[in-house]
């Protein structure tokens, strides 16, 4: 891509559906998406514009990024807005304005964000890796269907980053395994650029440059048989169309030669030959290099690249990451049954907690009002919420804060994470303290989230004090002074009414309700 590209921005008669539109500060260039929403939801992209920046570029070779690049990108945005005002929309309002997460390893990220947000009067936020999956998840969906890699009962999809490097393990079309390496196509390319090596050995020393992490993938995935790879990424997926030469694979032999060739070509050639920028030509080499290191390293005979534009897919799904589908719900309740199993938590208590705070959230929406992707923490804090158990039964709510803490689990980012974390703290003992760190470093709404699912936690967690699902149903009413919970079929509440006296303060203390368990007439 020499030029970048650019849609001419115009608006059609007659009634338009909602504009919305997406900003992305990436490795190598800066783009924005325009999409029309349709009052059934869906997205349809309508304007693609893409101009170069080095920001990885610099980043790995000096460890921040220079003032020119941070105006280029300045001057990009201010671009950018312009054709938005000329559409009629705000160019201070854009939907989703995201940068790479590889700008927070920049030391002077946060001078760069305010320098942006200053000239451009934009608030941009860091993708991290929690976004990165979901993005990843989505655009893997939505290929299931056309690649016969994902048909397979058991597939990789690799995404090699600029600065990091992804997989995601599907089985039977579900994720049961999320790895991620600090390997990437930039990253690389700056770390072997002083060898000043050329050609072959160029390729050698990339490999050996990566062996590390190719070691890790391979011991990680030793377990399994992996019959099929999806190799996504900027780069790759910009010379898929002459690797799968109209093919829906590619097989390792032709992907060695074609990186082979590759190395022969200088970047300006690689500029030219494959239409791309400067900054996708430079990270080229590595990117082969790695995809073809994986794909050995597997030991599979083909490789299945998309033949889509990588930056454009990006884009529409930042605009809808946020939309937790049903399927996508599941893969995040999955990986957290997942750690609570490796950290040997009863299943049993977790899910039946789960199942009473859904009924919670779902009854007592008019007094919380949080949102679906809240009910979705709930869940994962419920199930969650006594793997510091593995540790020790003592204290074990701080045990648990601090393993979900150091924890992945695929779908939710860091924010996610943390209220999560503080969540399943929260199910006893003390309550929300403005002492306890992880808490204090809130923002007063996030605050105020943990606060009213940890008071939902707790009351589903008194109804499941002795670990044997003796509470099956339960029916909620409220006065204005008191929240009653009555029992069906369970004769003596005894042991749950003497658990809600000691959990059922923080929900006192959160929504001014009593917390009242009934007797069962």
């Amino acid at each position: 891509m020499s030029q970048p590209r650019k849609a001419k921005l115009s608006a059609s008669s007659g009634p338009q559906p909602s504009l919305v539109t997406a900003l992305h500060i990436g490795a190598g260039s800066v783009s924005l998406m325009v999409a029309t929403l349709d009052p059934d939801g869906t997205l349809r992209p309508i304007d693609f514009l893409e101009q170069p920046a080095p920001l990885a570029r610099d980043i790995f070779r000096s460890g921040e990024v220079s003032s020119t690049t941070t105006e280029r990108i300045v001057s990009i945005i201010k671009g950018y807005q312009k054709s938005l005002a000329e559409l009629g929309l705000d160019p201070h309002s854009i939907t989703r304005a995201v940068a790479t997460n590889i700008l927070s390893e920049a030391t002077n990220h946060e001078t760069v964000m305010n320098r942006i947000r200053i000239a451009c009067g934009l608030r941009i936020s860091t993708i991290d890796d929690g976004e990165m999956t979901r993005l990843i998840y989505l655009k893997t969906r939505r290929r299931l269907n056309h690649l016969p890699a994902m048909r397979k009962n058991t597939t990789l999809v690799v995404h090699v980053g600029p600065g990091n490097t992804r997989a995601l393990l599907f089985q039977e079309g579900r994720i049961t395994r999320y790895t991620s390496y600090r390997l990437g196509t930039h990253r690389t390319r700056e770390a072997v650029e002083e060898s000043h090596a050329e050609g072959t050995t160029l390729l050698r020393v990339i490999r050996e440059h990566a062996s590390g992490n190719l070691a890790q993938l391979r011991f990680d995935y030793s377990d399994l048989t992996i019959e099929g790879l999806v190799l996504i990424g900027y780069e790759i997926q910009s010379v898929a169309r002459p690797l799968n030469k109209g093919s829906k694979s590619c097989t390792l032999k032709s992907l060695r030669q074609f990186t082979a060739e590759t190395s022969t070509l200088s970047d300006v050639e690689a500029v030219k030959r494959f239409q791309l920028d400067y900054q996708t030509a430079e990270a080229l080499l590595p990117a082969l290099e790695i995809n073809l290191a994986i794909a050995e390293t597997l030991q599979l005979p083909e490789v299945h690249i998309p033949n889509s534009e990588y930056e454009q897919g990006l884009l529409h799904d930042l605009l809808v990451s946020r939309e937790l589908t049903e399927t996508f719900a599941e893969e995040v309740l999955r990986s957290a049954r997942i750690l609570a199993d490796r950290y040997q938590s009863d299943p049993g208590h977790g899910e039946h907690v789960g199942r009473l705070c859904t009924r919670f959230f779902n009854e007592l929406h008019d007094l919380h009002q949080l949102t679906p992707h809240d009910a979705l923490l709930l869940q994962v804090a419920a199930i969650l919420h006594e793997v510091g158990t593995y540790v020790s039964p003592r204290a074990h709510h701080k045990h648990s804060e601090y393993i979900i803490l150091n924890s992945e689990i695929f779908g939710l980012d860091r924010l996610d994470v943390t209220l999560v974390a503080l969540v399943a703290r929260y199910h006893r003992h003390s309550g929300p303290r403005l002492d306890h760190p992880a808490y204090a470093a809130l923002s007063t709404d996030d605050r105020i989230r943990v606060s009213k699912l940890a008071a939902l936690l707790r009351v589903a967690d008194a109804l499941e004090r002795t670990h044997d699902q003796r509470v099956s149903s339960i029916e909620i009413h409220r006065d204005p002074r008191k929240l009653h919970i009555r029992l069906p079929g369970l004769a003596d509440a005894a042991v749950e009414r003497l658990a809600m006296a000691s959990k059922a303060d923080l929900f006192q203390q959160v929504f001014g309700l009593t917390v009242v368990i009934d007797e069962d007439n």
